[in-house]
């Protein structure tokens, strides 16, 4: 079975035990829909939006220093919209109305994303894409930043001299 399919079967579970859910949505941290039961809502552009979303909770939790990014919550006047990561590459999106437990979203929520990321993971190891970074000839690693890879978000770095004596 497709990883996608399993994702989405996952969406479905998820919308299974939390009845207020309207939608659910994984994505690639690039605003690539991966999965998605939104009957509503157009999921590519919220796609998008759930990427940007996330480079800034990223960022915002870097700046703080409070680790690594976990969960995003938007409440809005007819409901929530609450964001899980999925692993380093996914996240998933859940949109549940104003009558939704908070605590019961989290839970599950959280439980789906780490399903989902479960899922990506194996993806490379079943002759999909391999997502690591690729050194060539043997080079250093790639640089990292609080165990991240640098340029996994879009990051502005300053310029740097690449003269080498």
């Amino acid at each position: 079975m497709a990883v996608e399919t399993e994702v989405l079967n996952e969406l479905h579970r998820l919308r299974s035990r939390i009845p207020e859910l309207t939608g659910a949505l994984a994505a690639g941290a690039d605003g690539l829909v991966l999965a998605e039961d939104m009957p509503d809502v157009q999921p590519e552009g919220m796609a998008a939006l759930t990427a940007a979303a996330l480079g800034v909770g990223r960022r915002m939790v870097d700046l703080a220093d409070r680790g690594e990014f976990r969960e995003l919550l938007v409440r809005g006047a007819g409901g929530y919209l609450a964001t899980y990561a999925a692993g380093p590459s996914a996240v998933l999106t859940l949109l549940a109305d104003d009558r939704a437990n908070v605590g019961r979203l989290h839970l599950e929520g959280r439980r789906g994303g780490a399903r989902i990321a479960e899922l990506l993971a194996g993806r490379s190891t079943d002759g999909g894409p391999d997502v690591r970074p690729v050194v060539r000839g043997g080079g250093p690693p790639a640089p990292q930043f609080r165990g991240r890879i640098l340029g996994a978000l879009p990051l502005r770095i300053p310029p740097q001299s690449r003269y080498e004596p």
